[in-house]
């Protein structure tokens, strides 16, 4: 199957030795990709919207250097996770499932580190549960601190009502502005499209008084098309004055986190280290 191979050519090139894992719980089951040392401090990878976990292909090895790293394919989209029992309907049935893999691998606290999508997930789930996050990391987070611009939203409908390989790739050019994503990238995204999964729960914004009680790392696209990135650098000062902002200034939405890695890690690595 194209996706299946698109799938496992991105995750050859991880270049570490990737344990992929299988866990059961009431929702279905979850596609983890485990890398580093088994007693390494654990760091959960959340990816975009129809991204897959592969897409940590250029962070996830050298986090491996010292954590144990778990990739996760989210149980409500593309991937190698399979909703094949409670669909998960609120942001509430989603962590229940969150909690369940990190019970299921054995973890009481993790850092975790999300991308879009997988940023709001890791969120909202550190709001819910933060006896199980350690530290919070976002890259270029939507409808986490600002929503989307109208001009994406209306660019992503027939991509999102009549999904396709053909259309993904054009979005995802289209927002990624001529810099040079890898094109297994932008295949497995395409393909991911194709794939069918249960419908991801429709983010919903925290409200400010909940943002004022974290103190994540926040990397934000300065050229996203997705949201207003001064905006979002504001805000998250604003509401988060304990969190730290670092601006990737050649960044748009899509380019991260693949094209991005010598620019993440250094903040990335000296933030989780913050926790130990």
């Amino acid at each position: 199957m194209a996706f299946q191979d698109a799938y496992d050519a991105l995750l050859t090139r991880w270049d570490v030795p990737v344990e992929q894992l299988e866990l059961t719980d009431e929702f279905g089951t979850t596609h983890v990709n485990a890398c580093g040392p088994a007693d390494g401090p654990p760091v959960v990878l959340l990816p975009g919207h129809g991204a897959t976990s592969p897409i940590w292909f250029s962070v996830a090895p050298r986090l491996a250097e010292r954590y144990r790293v778990y990739a996760i394919d989210l149980i409500v989209d593309a991937g190698r996770s399979t909703n094949t029992g409670r669909t998960p309907k609120t942001p509430a049935d989603l962590h229940t499932w969150l909690s369940n893999v990190l019970d299921g691998l054995g973890i009481d606290r993790a850092a975790f580190c999300g991308h879009s999508y997988g940023a709001w997930s890791a969120l909202t789930y550190a709001l819910a549960h933060p006896e199980r996050v350690d530290r919070l990391a976002l890259v270029d987070p939507t409808d986490c601190y600002v929503g989307l611009r109208l001009p994406y939203i209306l660019r992503a409908l027939p991509s999102l009502l009549r999904p396709s390989r053909a259309r993904s790739i054009s979005f995802l050019r289209w927002e990624i502005q001529g810099l040079p994503v890898d094109p297994q990238v932008l295949e497995l995204a395409g393909l991911a499209a194709e794939q069918p999964s249960t419908p991801f729960v429709r983010p919903k914004r925290p409200a400010d008084n909940q943002l004022r009680t974290i103190t994540p790392l926040v990397f934000v696209a300065g050229h996203s098309k997705s949201q207003d990135p001064a905006r979002l650098a504001r805000r998250v000062t604003a509401l988060s004055p304990g969190s730290t902002v670092v601006q990737l200034e050649t960044a748009t939405h899509h380019s991260l986190p693949s094209l991005h890695a010598e620019e993440l890690l250094p903040e990335l690595g000296k933030f989780l280290d913050h926790a130990q």
